[in-house]
């Protein structure tokens, strides 16, 4: 059967959170079984767990944050992400301060820690959402139009569109697909970097936002040109690292989607109302679960042989 996946053995690592400035040891450690994904405010006494669940984010201001009993982890989506590409179901995430170190503004730090910490295959079956209908949330009129939508597909890919009027992202594409059964998420999304805008920085650190932000975790811009000397990792950085952002967004549900994802300039808060209407409609999705490798997606059997191989 297409088993579920844990960590073999306890990682840390120390880095610094974009928002916050904090600095924050997070620590991953092996789950059982069914247990998911779990963030651990060990800083507390006693200390807050706090599930990954598409209703425990609780807000969504340039990121997606988890709220429990008064206790916070922000930023949980690079790291949801890579979770999603190493196929990681059972995870205990220990963390010293409200966010998830920024490292250097991509999942690709992640994905190493993970790889580092090696993939153990559990005795327990994978379980998958499949989209059953088209699910779709909508905001905004004309050039304020923002939307996201999740449609029917034997796989998992992802269709995103920016827009931000400037001319170092307007330079680039503002489009890109990615379908897990003929891309790699290691390679293809899991190095693209979070990025802002100087003329935003003074506002945002008004507002207690991006101030652990730098050249060393972000692609930074002026009112022209990217400011980073080694410039971008991918000719569609921007529109990449969205998708890298939309897929942690989606797999803070829990378990892969079996989907389309379509989006046009959404973000963390579409992606999540996306999510919520999705589970509210039973009859939009079924679980699922496969016996065998045969009777898996073709995509998700390509996805393992490719990021899922060392077990």
């Amino acid at each position: 059967m297409l088993k579920q996946r844990t960590i073999k053995q306890v990682v840390r690592t120390t880095g610094v959170g974009v928002h916050s400035g904090t600095k924050v040891e997070l620590t991953l450690r092996p789950a059982p079984p069914g247990a998911g994904i779990t963030f651990r405010r060990v800083d507390y006494d006693p200390i807050v767990a706090i599930p990954s669940a598409a209703d425990v984010v609780g807000e969504t201001r340039m990121a997606t944050v988890l709220i429990k009993d008064g206790a916070r982890v922000s930023t949980v989506e690079h790291l949801m992400s890579a979770c999603y590409g190493l196929g990681i179901d059972n995870l205990v995430v220990d963390v010293t301060a409200e966010e998830i170190p920024i490292m250097d503004g991509s999942a690709a730090s992640f994905v190493f820690l993970l790889q580092q910490a090696g993939v153990e295959e559990q005795d327990a079956p994978k379980r998958f959402i499949r989209v059953l209908k088209d699910v779709e949330i909508r905001q905004g009129e004309g050039k304020n139009e923002k939307w996201a939508r999740l449609s029917p597909y034997d796989g998992f890919k992802l269709d995103f569109f920016i827009e931000f009027n400037h001319p170092a992202v307007d330079g680039t594409m503002q489009r890109a697909a990615v379908d897990f059964g003929e891309v790699s998420y290691v390679h293809d999304v899991a190095r693209a970097r979070t990025f802002g805008f100087m003329q935003d920085v003074e506002t945002l650190r008004g507002l207690g936002l991006a101030r652990g932000g730098s050249l060393e975790n972000a692609i930074v811009m002026d009112e022209y040109r990217i400011l980073n000397a080694d410039g971008l990792r991918y000719e569609d950085e921007f529109v990449r690292h969205k998708i890298l952002d939309a897929i942690g967004d989606l797999y803070i549900v829990g378990h892969p989607l079996l989907a389309s994802y379509t989006a046009h300039k959404s973000g963390h808060a579409l992606n999540n109302e996306l999510l919520r209407k999705l589970l509210a409609q039973l009859d939009a999705y079924e679980w699922v679960e496969f016996d065998s490798l045969g009777d898996a997606p073709p995509s998700y059997v390509r996805q393992m042989t490719r990021e899922w191989a060392e077990v």
